[in-house]
């Protein structure tokens, strides 16, 4: 299998959710590989001057219904927390952790099913310890993990590739050099790996 999608994404972006709930149908039709390349979006909008579209208000009304009208035909749920947005940065490592493990897909799962199903807040350290026991997994590895000079060092690389190659949101999806911004743009990544 040469086809690859990379996949640019930060758990606390609801369209990242939407697209993540699409993705992998999307790979399996085409025959493409999912290059996940966990980052922390928080850094890339410092960097690019970006900022989540829910601080204006007049966007951010119109987005949460964009994102309804998707969530709705994509037959998933998604439920915004009270406390949204939150700080992703222990989670972002958590992905950077396991991603080269046998964990790693359980992982994601459980991350945005558990902040986006589940409406829990995951920026509260111990709502998450409370949602990574719950799905079995060794919290002491974690918090080891999310120390990790390494892990931390890995996930500010994506970071810095991310916004070198032109990202300024997530989802941000590569086909080729060929970038696409926005779960609303997976029809366009599907022809691009059909292609």
């Amino acid at each position: 299998m040469n086809k690859t999608v990379e996949f640019f994404f930060d758990f606390g972006s609801p369209a990242t959710y939407l697209a993540w709930t699409q993705l992998p149908r999307i790979a399996r039709e085409t025959g493409a590989q999912i290059i996940w390349k966990p980052m922390l979006l928080g850094g890339v909008f410092k960097a690019t001057g970006n900022q989540s579209p829910v601080m204006i208000p007049s966007k951010g009304r119109w987005m949460l219904q964009d994102l309804n009208r998707f969530a709705s035909r994509y037959g998933v749920v998604m439920q915004f927390i009270a406390q949204f947005p939150i700080n992703t940065l222990t989670l972002m490592r958590g992905a950077t952790g396991y991603q080269d493990s046998e964990h790693f897909e359980h992982y994601v799962t459980t991350m945005f099913e558990a902040l986006w199903v589940q409406q829990k807040n995951l920026g509260d350290p111990h709502v998450l310890a409370e949602v990574l026991g719950a799905a079995g997994f060794d919290l002491a590895e974690f918090e080891r993990l999310v120390n990790d000079e390494t892990v931390k060092e890995r996930l500010k690389a994506t970071t810095e590739e991310a916004i070198k190659r032109g990202v300024f949101g997530a989802p941000t999806l590569f086909v080729g050099n060929e970038m696409y911004f926005g779960q609303d743009r997976l029809d366009f990544v599907a022809d691009a790996l059909a292609r």
